[in-house]
């Protein structure tokens, strides 16, 4: 995709800090990040969403190793959390973001307002999402 930001760093066009590079997938520190080694991983095929990869569990396994090297880096984190939330740029991205107890990442998630469904609902959304 020729406007996408993810696809010009793929191709070089932008420069990036690259932390792990294959031929299918390419991670690198944000360059907006929430926490010290904040990283992003990309696949190099355009894809706009992380469930259209064809080899989706491929793609989770290497955040998991990604993560584990984090985890026993130099930074130290007391765990990572990965999201996928993908509104931001229009390409699949997981964030890998090395987190701690206190840090200021958890009164964001906090923030977020939660629904309170009624017992129906909760029935009714079970019953639509079975197969």
């Amino acid at each position: 995709m020729d406007d996408c930001i993810f696809c010009k760093i793929v191709k070089g066009e932008i420069p990036c800090h690259k932390i792990y590079e294959d031929d299918k997938f390419l991670a690198f520190l944000d360059i907006n990040p929430v926490s010290l080694g904040h990283t992003l991983l990309i696949p190099k095929i355009h894809y706009r969403w992380v469930y259209d990869l064809p080899n989706f569990s491929e793609y989770c396994q290497l955040a998991q190793k990604i993560a584990l090297n984090i985890k026993n880096s130099t930074l130290n984190p007391e765990f990572i959390s990965f999201l996928t939330m993908g509104n931001e740029v229009p390409h699949a991205h997981i964030h890998i973001i090395p987190r701690s107890q206190n840090d200021n990442i958890q009164p964001v998630l906090s923030s977020i307002p939660h629904l309170q469904p009624s017992v129906e609902e909760f029935k009714n959304i079970t019953e639509s999402l079975k197969f």
